[in-house]
């Protein structure tokens, strides 16, 4: 390996390592909390070499937002696409979400849900940016909701953007049960709510194969 290429190697070992300090800093404290000074000390390096990589703080806060958001469609979003189009992976995607910070060790909980709203009502670059991943997030779980009526156990007259309205809800609903409350059985609410959200919607031919398939057990 050339001695540019172990250069630049280290540069994305380092990157890595001050990104991961601040997300784990933006779940505890929020993204205001992000400063040069607070990660040179969080991560031992020198404020020097943190510019070299960020440029401001507004930098190094959206690439700290980029890289939970990163996380968390890896740990959400990926692993429900393996299963298969419909409630499967509707459900996949409610269970994958509300656990994530938990599985990725965030002491904080989630920095996004976090970010939405600490910058709801503060206009700029972070706002902004939070605004388009929220959208995103959004869109995505309409298909995924469009591709449960259209596999028919929604029913054809659902609405996507009312349903991810809801289910958006309860999971804002868990994380304050959870993480503010403390409460230890915010787990099977949401589930339960979850539930049903999705009963309300279903299709009256999946509503039968469902209370017969239940039978039989």
């Amino acid at each position: 390996m050339s001695p540019q290429a172990v250069k630049a190697r280290k540069g994305e070992e380092t990157r890595a390592q001050i990104l991961d300090a601040a997300v784990q800093q933006a779940s505890e404290a929020g993204f205001e909390s992000l400063t040069i000074g607070t990660l040179a000390g969080r991560t031992g390096l020198s404020k020097s070499g943190l510019f070299a990589h960020f440029g401001s703080r507004t930098e190094l806060q959206v690439a700290a937002l980029d890289e939970a958001a990163r996380r968390f469609t890896e740990a959400v979003f990926l692993p429900a696409f393996k299963a298969p189009r419909g409630l499967k992976r509707l459900r996949a995607l409610f269970g994958n979400w509300i656990t994530w910070p938990e599985h990725a060790h965030l002491r904080g909980g989630c920095p996004i849900h976090a970010a939405s709203a600490e910058y709801d009502d503060q206009p700029g670059p972070m706002r902004d940016a939070v605004v388009e991943r929220q959208r995103l997030v959004a869109r995505e779980l309409g298909k995924a909701v469009r591709m449960a009526i259209d596999s028919g156990e929604l029913r054809p007259d659902a609405d996507p953007r009312q349903f991810v309205f809801e289910m958006l809800g309860l999971i804002l609903a868990f994380y304050h049960a959870k993480r503010v409350l403390g409460d230890e059985g915010a787990t099977g609410l949401a589930f339960s709510g979850f539930d049903r959200l999705v009963d309300a919607h279903r299709a009256p031919a999946a509503k039968t194969a469902t209370r017969t398939a239940a039978a039989r057990r």
